[in-house]
């Protein structure tokens, strides 16, 4: 089992930066691929960004390619989303998300893959 908390949200005014970190709790962080998921207000909660266990494949969902990247540190249990150019759009709650997968190189993308997931980060872009 692992716990999540994420944590770097917060307001930032249109073409801001923000980064956001996840620290997972336990020694089997790196046997999770993880991913980044967000939530506006009315709509359903969607998948922003995804890693393998191994940081060697990710996805990104089309609206935040080139303009979002994710990391993970195996080592310090962590997963990041460095955020930058942000939109009014990109207003969410921003969760982080953990799946139990056997491949290495597997990137899970749809929400009930996950397994675990934190509290949530509100993100908030305007002016």
């Amino acid at each position: 089992q692992v716990q999540l908390v994420e944590s770097g949200g917060g307001l930032v005014q249109p073409g801001g930066s923000l980064r956001l970190s996840c620290a997972g709790s336990g020694r089997t962080f790196s046997t999770y691929a993880m991913g980044w998921f967000r939530q506006a207000p009315g709509k359903e909660r969607e998948i922003v960004a995804a890693v393998s266990r191994v940081a060697g494949n990710s996805y990104y969902t089309e609206s935040v390619k080139g303009r979002f990247l994710l990391s993970r540190d195996n080592a310090k249990n962590t997963l990041y989303l460095q955020m930058n150019s942000l939109k009014p759009e990109d207003t969410a709650v921003y969760y982080c998300a953990a799946a139990r997968v056997p491949n290495y190189y597997y990137v899970a993308r749809f929400p009930s893959e996950f397994d675990y997931w934190g509290q949530g980060t509100q993100v908030t872009v305007s002016s």
